[in-house]
């Protein structure tokens, strides 16, 4: 068969697999949308097959999978109920493949992998995966699994076996492909890096005037803003841990913490009685998000997981917001020299260099704002990441004919 080229200009039909209550609201949730709406912006047409869950974005086709009425869990993490959803997903991305005949398979998450090998069997076209964290590491911050248990040594094998299952596989970070190279026996040609990036037309700083009295905070307070999932492992009980630090030295100061799922937080505010400098908001949408950052005056990130993706830094840095981050490779990767990095781990430094941002100890904090956003939108803008992923669909495409 005489060798099929491709090129920017021609259009491919995506399959994307999304085993997950897509759109939540969340950092791998708007991953997919992004690099969906990307594609679609260049010309390809993507499918997103995904749970029953969520809520349809614009600008791209997507197809679910049959009502669950007891399964209404859209918060991260694992759950027993997976098995059954992602056989459902199995079937119904089978179903839609057949009459969309899809160029390629791009499966997100673990569970899309396995999904995808399946169809790719039986599609005989390529299956690229969308790495954004371990399995087993995702199953251990959550409290799914014990480490060295039995059932931990189960889901390493079974993950080992699915990385092992894509033509070629991108990760989230740096620290993610090194991961699967140095931890899970993949080979280095297989993996390739393609960060997370940011929509800078979409996030951009907005009126902080507009931002404050929608959220009825008074214009002279000094903001700092978290937007993001509510868990221990995104560092939230550091940053509790740090906040009547910097409330007794900043004048003032106001954390406005957006996100879910925030009961646990709300209450464990209340019973550190920090509660008065808090303003919780719930779950934020995700095209308000930059007008309700644009609040802050400086945002903080406490995650802690160190392969995971680190996504709100994105938003953050394109609504020119200094950022407030532990040391990690994966923040210095994102963040570069516009970051204020703290001692990992550590609520004391964190609180120190969250005060240092408010007073413009650390830098100028509309000098660092304004390189912030500089940096989103020519290092971070998915106009230009996406082309690096259609590039590796054109090598795969050509590797199979």
């Amino acid at each position: 068969m005489e060798q099929q080229l491709f090129n920017n200009k021609q259009r491919l039909k995506i399959l994307m697999l999304a085993p997950t209550p897509y759109f939540a609201d969340r950092g791998c949730h708007v991953r997919i949308y992004e690099e969906a709406r990307a594609l679609t912006a260049l010309g390809h047409e993507v499918c997103i097959v995904t749970y029953h869950l969520g809520k349809d974005m614009p600008g791209v086709r997507v197809v679910r999978i049959p009502q669950i009425p007891w399964y209404k869990k859209l918060g991260a993490g694992p759950s027993w109920h997976k098995p059954y959803l992602d056989i459902l997903l199995l079937l119904k991305a089978y179903a839609t493949a057949r009459t969309f005949r899809p160029d390629i398979i791009h499966a997100h998450l673990h569970e899309g992998a396995l999904i995808g090998f399946f169809l790719k069997l039986v599609l005989r076209v390529p299956l690229l995966f969308d790495y954004q964290g371990s399995l087993s590491g995702e199953s251990l911050n959550h409290g799914f699994l014990k480490d060295r248990s039995l059932l931990h040594r189960i889901f390493t094998g079974i993950e080992r076996a699915i990385d092992c299952c894509a033509d070629a596989i991108i990760t989230s970070s740096g620290e993610g492909q090194r991961e699967l190279v140095r931890d899970f026996g993949v080979s280095p040609e297989k993996v390739s890096t393609l960060i997370d990036g940011v929509d800078t037309e979409v996030f951009r700083p907005c009126s902080r005037l507009q931002a404050r009295q929608e959220l009825g905070i008074s214009g002279d307070s000094r903001v700092v803003v978290y937007l993001g999932l509510f868990s221990s492992y995104q560092g939230l009980d550091l940053l509790f841990d740090s906040i009547a630090s910097v409330r007794a030295r900043v004048p003032r100061v106001r954390f406005l913490l957006m996100g879910f799922p925030d009961q646990e937080y709300r209450k464990k505010a209340s019973e550190m009685d920090i509660d008065d400098v808090i303003s919780f908001t719930g779950r934020v949408p995700y095209d308000s998000a930059p007008l309700y950052l644009s609040a802050g005056d400086v945002a903080v990130s406490p995650k802690l997981a160190r392969t995971e993706a680190n996504g709100k830094l994105f938003n953050y840095m394109a609504c020119g917001l200094p950022t407030v981050a532990f040391d990690s490779s994966i923040n210095r990767e994102i963040l570069g020299d516009v970051g204020i990095y703290a001692e990992y781990g550590s609520a004391s430094s964190l609180a120190e260099c969250i005060v240092g941002a408010l007073e413009n100890n650390v830098l100028s904090a509309a000098d660092l704002g304004s390189r912030s956003r500089q940096r989103a939108v020519q290092v971070h803008s998915w106009s230009a990441r996406i082309l690096r992923l259609v590039e590796l669909y054109q090598r795969l495409l050509a590797a199979k004919n």
